[in-house]
């Protein structure tokens, strides 16, 4: 058994989680609604507060899937109550982040500002250096903090770019000639 699987997924009272016939899960709490459809192979059973997650076979895919759908639901759950949020920094003179209404306007070195417009769900707010993209859904949230990071990663030599918070660079020597000036 996976040992993720295993874990009954806790169920707060504040939080509804309807689960139809086709495995097509909804689940709506205080900061929204989540669904999602699963596999037909993965079957959830409640009991007083709490949904398990069982596999209908010991097949390699089944237990593959087991522990995956386990860790969405939980996501789902966590997402409707607490929520989540992904820091990143930008780091580089003159690179800055600002928010316009509810776009997020980044000035990355290039001949012209950057506007990200939020998906549905998805908030930004900025500190300073520091931009936090905060949503329900933890899949999109990583996904757009992804997007933003790639418009200018980090470059090794200098450091400059856009970076998950606590992310580590390995640095670069420049050229050999300067070392010593």
């Amino acid at each position: 058994m996976s040992r993720i699987g295993r874990q009954p997924v806790t169920i707060e009272k504040s939080v509804e989680v309807t689960i139809d016939d086709a495995n097509f899960v909804r689940v709506k709490g205080p900061k929204g609604q989540l669904e999602r459809q699963f596999p037909p192979s993965i079957t959830f059973n409640r009991d007083d507060g709490n949904v398990v997650v069982t596999r209908s076979s010991d097949d390699g895919k089944q237990r593959a899937l087991h522990g995956l759908s386990r860790t969405l639901l939980n996501n789902m759950v966590t997402g409707v109550t607490a929520g989540f949020t992904r820091t990143l920094e930008v780091q580089g003179v003159g690179y800055r982040a600002q928010l316009q209404g509810s776009n997020l306007q980044l000035a990355l070195g290039f001949s012209h500002p950057v506007v990200v417009t939020p998906p549905t769900g998805i908030t930004f707010a900025v500190e300073g250096p520091r931009i936090h993209v905060q949503g329900i859904d933890k899949e999109q949230v990583g996904q757009v903090a992804a997007n933003i990071r790639k418009l200018r990663p980090p470059e090794p030599y200098k450091g400059k770019g856009v970076r998950y918070l606590g992310e580590r660079v390995r640095r670069k020597a420049g050229k050999a000639g300067k070392v010593g000036k």
